[in-house]
């Protein structure tokens, strides 16, 4: 006769005292960024674009640019080191930021941005407020 025996009961502890906060959560987590492979999609990302100046004379626009997308509610960071921008766009794309934002001169006479999606895709320059309805439209549809 084969016996059903009790399920044991385990609890779960962090390395002081007390138990784990949000184990649903962090879990999910873990399994959505291992699905991606750390590319995440707009919608779930953590930041949502990189903002890169060319530059020093672009800061200014660049600070302005992330700016105007963070009051839209968007994710955005902002890199005005003085480094070479090619070093800068292979390390936010190594950190694989959906969207890397380049600004320079000629974008800050235009107002426009220059885009490039993950994948190294080059969008090319767009108005400023095209690539925010792309990317509030790419998060509502959760591309």
């Amino acid at each position: 006769m084969n016996k059903a025996r009790p399920m044991a009961r385990m609890t779960l502890r962090t390395e002081g005292s007390g138990l784990l906060g949000d184990v649903g959560g962090e879990l999910r987590d873990e399994v959505a960024d291992r699905h991606h492979a750390g590319a995440l999609p707009p919608w779930l990302a953590p930041v949502q674009a990189s903002v890169l100046n060319i530059s020093e004379n672009s800061a200014d626009y660049a600070q302005e640019v992330a700016k105007t997308l963070q009051k839209q509610g968007l994710r955005v960071e902002s890199d005005l080191r003085n480094e070479k921008i090619t070093y800068k766009i292979r390390e936010h794309s190594l950190q694989k930021v959906p969207y890397i934002l380049v600004v320079g001169d000629k974008e800050k006479a235009s107002g426009a941005v220059s885009v490039r999606a993950r994948g190294n895709l080059d969008l090319g320059a767009m108005p400023l407020g095209d690539f925010t309805a792309k990317l509030v439209d790419d998060i509502a549809r959760k591309a």
